[in-house]
């Protein structure tokens, strides 16, 4: 009897091959990006392809060196999480131990270094959900409110980067920072549009006995976006929102400091909004070539040479991924996660994406 398939099935089999091609693209893409940071292309077919921009023998000679400002860069890297552990409780209505938030965000932490896809702020926010009874949407809203506060104070750094030595230098970024802070405004005013607004329009829909599914929605992202209906919340929330940007930001600048470029410490924050930017959505395949082409550019755009630029890329990479993914595996093993879940990055996030539905279609009453 010849084999049958369903459309389930076949659609199952299709999304496998999509991811796989998306997969094999973003390689292609990242790998030509981080070449970027070490080779010039030469298009214009005379001579060879890739021009290396700088002996890559001296190169490795002198990655030793570089130890002086990788190191404190690795403690202030691994000093992110505890400072995003503070964080999260201005943004959750209930309180939660800081020795449950802070395993939680270094799971977070380990799942996005060590992990395809990005979804270390989604599995922190599904595990707080299933620790804390909490709805995931409430969880997953207190996290958006900390991202965007972070986004804000990261503009902010930003900015009072623009007053320093390199503000001629800067002067080239102003076009994109304008995008980045008019975007910024916007997402702001959408959390405190949904947070002012989801729950009396959830009211309305229950008064008038209509779309059940939609009222419950509404009502786990008011809950998780409540931080946001208060100014003094969101001032407090804003403030613990620094630390977690400040850190990076001083790590980068004190490598940039070490490459020999003056007054470098003021320019860490506009490199890391670089990286914010160039890295904002979550699943984009080529999010790691982003992160060298950016680097890497706005190093040399900052005065760094050419083989320094391309160390600052590899050992901020090297050195951010080593630190969390260490700190976020000691947490791991403490909570006694399957390795095999987290290496598979979908089991959990699967989970999670079931308790996003049931949220939605379970309807609460106002």
């Amino acid at each position: 009897m010849p084999e049958t398939r369903t459309w389930g099935q076949r659609g199952e089999r299709g999304g496998a091959v999509l991811n796989v091609l998306l997969g094999v693209v973003g390689v292609g893409v990242s790998a030509v990006l981080i070449s970027t940071a070490f080779f010039h292309w030469n298009l214009r077919g005379e001579g060879p392809l890739l021009v290396p921009r700088f002996p890559l023998r001296e190169f490795f000679r002198e990655l030793p060196g570089h130890m002086v400002w990788l190191i404190p860069f690795m403690l202030l890297s691994a000093s992110i999480i505890p400072l995003r552990a503070l964080q999260w409780q201005q943004t959750l209505q209930r309180k939660v131990p800081f020795k449950e938030r802070y395993h939680l965000v270094a799971i977070g932490a380990f799942t996005h270094n060590a992990l395809p896809g990005k979804l270390g702020d989604i599995i922190r926010s599904f595990l707080l959900s299933r620790t804390q009874q909490l709805p995931f949407l409430q969880s997953l809203g207190s996290v958006a409110v900390c991202k965007l506060l972070e986004f804000a104070a990261l503009m902010l750094l930003v900015a009072l980067s623009f007053l320093g030595p390199f503000g001629k230098t800067m002067a080239q970024f102003a076009g994109a920072l304008k995008v980045a802070v008019s975007l910024c405004i916007g997402l702001v005013a959408l959390v405190v549009l949904l947070a002012h607004y989801s729950r009396p329009l959830a009211h309305a829909l229950h008064r008038r006995h209509q779309l059940p599914r939609l009222q419950g929605l509404l009502l786990h992202l008011a809950e998780g976006l409540s931080t946001a209906r208060s100014f003094r919340g969101t001032a407090v929330a804003l403030l613990y929102s620094v630390g977690p940007v400040l850190a990076p930001a001083i790590g980068y600048g004190m490598a940039l400091h070490g490459l020999g470029i003056p007054g470098g410490l003021f320019a860490g924050a506009v490199v890391l909004g670089a990286i914010a930017l160039g890295q904002s959505l979550p699943g984009v395949p080529a999010g790691l070539g982003l992160y060298y082409f950016v680097t890497s550019w706005a190093a040399r755009s900052l005065g760094a040479s050419e083989a320094d630029a391309a160390a600052f890329s590899a050992l901020t990479h090297l050195g951010t991924v080593f630190s969390q993914v260490t700190v976020g595996a000691i947490s791991v093993h403490q909570r006694k996660l399957r390795l095999k879940d987290l290496r598979r990055g979908g089991s959990l996030a699967r989970e999670a994406a079931h308790h996003v539905a049931h949220d939605a279609v379970e309807p609460v009453a106002p």
